[in-house]
């Protein structure tokens, strides 16, 4: 799509990323060579002690709060299209939300694709939920006021780890906040959306992605329960939900319809659509108006589910 469609404070940033083809294997092995080069190590940050920790097949990054802790957690699980992406990239974003808002925040680790396909990313973000659970005594946490939240690919293991939980039971989230979530890969088996120049995450890296943590292609008629939290049939009984896209997010349709699923099941869910906005706006251009925007409304509705 064309840069003009997007809002004024984006397009610099937008302009300057080319299109990089995810789904082809050679530049994917070349990228995640170069993602393991990068530095994941613990940045110091004022305000907020940080730790990682080994858990069963992954790891966390955990964020306590120095000071004004109001003994509600969050468990946050990073984008990257199921296939790229490290804790370190969201430590700007957990390190607010601890601070600031006063959050124990835990941020997963977990395995990519297409090395440790589904279900080994589901696993560690339910492993790190239960080392949540079983930690509270000793960060000060309510059990009841714990949130689930991701971004992207995250935001579709968000919803995935919430619907395992209910089928669980015992403790449930007290809320689910799912920013621009990857939930269907019946959008990555469409095919007249490849032709749409979406911003930053197109379709062909979608199908890419998509073939690559399902271990076989999007678009089958039927899948393992949660692989693609899109395809549940019953959502009745999950947490409140917060729900945010961009307008010109490959993931809008989805996201939208998946809100509206919610809805009519009776499930509490706002849904915060961006205008004019790609994906990831949020994380590439945070000072901007939409950004700004986008995040006060998920810090509200976090202070409100949370009793904050």
């Amino acid at each position: 799509m064309h840069i003009d469609k997007l809002h004024p404070e984006l397009r610099k940033t937008y302009a300057r990323i080319p299109s990089v083809p995810f789904h082809n294997s050679v530049f994917y092995f070349i990228l995640n060579g170069l993602q393991k080069l990068q530095s994941s190590k613990i940045r110091p940050f004022s305000g907020v002690s940080i730790e990682d920790t080994r858990l069963n097949q992954s790891a966390v990054r955990i964020y306590r709060p120095e000071a004004n802790a109001t003994g509600a957690g969050l468990l946050w699980i990073h984008g990257g299209g199921y296939i790229m992406g490290n804790t370190a990239i969201n430590d700007r974003e957990c390190t607010s939300l601890a601070r600031d808002v006063g959050l124990v925040v835990v941020s997963v680790d977990y395995r990519l694709a297409p090395r440790h396909p589904f279900p080994a990313a589901l696993d560690d973000c339910y492993d790190a939920w239960s080392y949540m659970l079983s930690n509270v005594a000793q960060w000060g946490l309510d059990s009841r006021r714990i949130a689930v939240m991701g971004q992207s690919a995250g935001g579709g293991l968000a919803a995935a780890v919430v619907q395992r939980i209910a089928d669980a039971g015992g403790v449930q989230p007290a809320a689910q906040l799912l920013l621009y979530p990857m939930l269907d890969d019946r959008t990555a088996a469409d095919r007249s959306r490849d032709s749409i120049k979406y911003r930053l995450w197109n379709n062909k890296n979608n199908r890419g992605a998509w073939a690559w943590y399902l271990g076989q292609p999007p678009g089958a008629k039927t899948l393992p329960a949660y692989a693609a939290p899109a395809r549940r049939e019953d959502v009745s009984g999950l947490p409140p939900t917060w729900m945010g896209v961009g307008e010109l997010d490959l993931f809008h349709a989805e996201d939208c319809r998946y809100a509206e699923r919610l809805q009519a099941s009776d499930v509490e869910c706002e849904l915060y659509v961006t205008p004019k906005a790609p994906h990831a706006f949020d994380m590439l251009v945070p000072e901007s108006a939409p950004s700004q925007g986008f995040t006060q409304d998920y810090i509200r509705f976090l202070q409100t589910r949370l009793c904050l």
